[in-house]
């Protein structure tokens, strides 16, 4: 079905079915998005309902009609989901007003929020009754709870708690007919046919709009153990992570690999943020344990054994609060870091782990064939997940190297074919990797896909252009 432009018809026919404040044109921060990739539609309008009932009735309409919905949560995404640049004018719905923690049940460990729930004040109401959730990401200031099981967020802790689709047992949300579906299950168990939660999380508002999520909650670790250790490169990092299971098992809670592009460009561009080494080694990792007990004398030992195998040559063991609040901020300031010096091309990939050195290694001897450029390679390599981001080099604009963009990309994604990894890790498809993955996908699931979309999204609101072409 070929979509309509938002009418005037439309939008008094919402006017008149919500309440007065529910509908407005939209403000610039509806249409942007944090790349400047992509830029909606000034005559769009945005939604706000504060209930499941609201979204039902947009969702209804909108279908009637055959306009678009774009679903909108903290605007954080990275591959431009949350705006569309071109062809029909689509209503924005954006559930920020939906963001009520409706139920927290400790004994459980299960806590119901709404989808437009900032992810740190879900964050916050685990710690308020001695839990932890443990997504954690450098957005979790303004990403949605939505938006993250949209996308299937990961962030630093995956290693040990898995991504957002490991952390939810239940989902409330509307389907692109309007009907409300009441999946707001907290059982861990429930084999009762197809599983439309793990459909919808992760298809990024292309299936239908999640309104509120059942969530785990963990234990909160009593002592945590929390080092920034030099390593002799990326296997070397492999070894150590492998060696720390060995002594702690899953303890680990996150490993993360950083090359020292990454705290120099933090360096140049944001100077207040302190750092573990007064010249960054070429490779380190931040290393985090949660225990019982006893986290610092634990990760005490495996650096000293670590040291002992050569696989370390020298480490910062966080002493206080305040220090490991240090090392977090570090790494957490490095995307802003790179969004100030300006990527050529930027890649959130994943690889099978014993295949990240070799990958390091040939990537970069193939982009140095194609030109001069500074590599930040970063990431979570508990999971095989690298931010392998190209700069230009040092005093020059990355504008002068537009030209080579599509060259650089293609190049890194042609390589992790050969490697069996995903030109996808955490950010997702969006709109500006649906060529990429018509390109390198497999084609049996790509008809799959298609067939799932319009079988629950017949005339093709949802998202449009969003993970499969419109």
């Amino acid at each position: 079905m070929i979509l309509n432009s938002l009418s005037q018809n439309l939008i008094e026919t919402l006017f008149n079915a919500l309440p007065e404040d529910c509908l407005r044109r939209a403000e610039p921060r509806y249409l942007e998005e944090p790349r400047s990739r992509y830029r909606g539609n000034n005559a769009s309008y945005v939604a706000l309902p504060r209930t499941v009932d609201e979204v039902a009735t947009i969702v209804r309409a909108c279908n009637t009609a055959g306009v678009g919905i774009v679903p909108y949560g903290g605007g954080t995404g990275l591959v431009g989901g949350q705006v569309l640049d071109q062809g029909p004018v689509p209503l924005i719905l954006s559930l920020e007003r939906m963001n009520k923690i409706r139920a927290v049940h400790p004994l459980e460990n299960v806590l119901v929020a709404e989808a437009g729930a900032i992810l740190a004040s879900v964050q916050d109401a685990a710690e308020e009754v001695g839990r932890l959730f443990p997504l954690s990401l450098a957005a979790e200031g303004s990403a949605t709870i939505g938006g993250n099981l949209s996308t299937n967020a990961g962030g630093v802790n995956v290693l040990r708690y898995g991504n957002t689709r490991d952390l939810c047992l239940g989902l409330e949300a509307v389907l692109p007919s309007g009907e409300i579906w009441h999946g707001l299950t907290r059982l861990r168990k429930d084999n009762t046919g197809y599983d439309l939660r793990n459909l919808l999380i992760g298809a990024e508002g292309s299936l239908g709009i999640i309104t509120a999520a059942a969530l785990k909650m963990a234990p909160r670790p009593a002592s945590y153990g929390t080092a920034f250790m030099a390593v002799n490169g990326p296997d070397a990092a492999l070894q150590l992570l492998a060696l720390a299971r060995s002594h702690v098992g899953e303890s680990v809670s996150a490993f993360e690999l950083i090359h020292r592009q990454g705290p120099l460009f933090v360096a140049e561009t944001l100077p207040d943020v302190r750092q573990p080494f007064v010249d960054p080694p070429e490779w380190m990792v931040l290393v985090e344990f949660g225990m019982p007990a006893g986290a610092d004398s634990a990760l005490e030992m495996v650096f000293e054994v670590a040291l002992e195998k050569n696989l370390v040559n020298d480490g910062v063991i966080a002493q206080s609060a305040g220090q490991r609040a240090d090392f977090w901020s570090l790494r957490e300031h490095i995307p802003e870091a790179n969004k100030r010096i300006g990527s050529i091309s930027s890649h959130d990939i994943s690889l099978p782990l014993s295949a990240v050195s070799e990958f390091i290694i040939v990537a970069n001897s193939a982009l140095a064939d194609l030109g001069e450029f500074r590599i930040n390679c970063f990431g979570h390599l508990g999971d095989g997940n690298l931010h392998f981001n190209v700069f230009p080099p040092k005093g020059q604009d990355r504008e002068d190297f537009v030209h080579l963009r599509d060259a650089v990309k293609n190049c890194v994604h042609k390589l992790l074919q050969g490697f069996e990894g995903s030109f996808s890790a955490e950010h997702g498809v969006g709109r500006m990797k649906v060529e990429d993955l018509e390109k390198y996908g497999d084609p049996t699931r790509l008809i799959a896909m298609r067939s799932i979309k319009t079988a629950l999204d017949p005339n093709g609101i949802m998202n449009p252009g969003a993970v499969l072409r419109a």
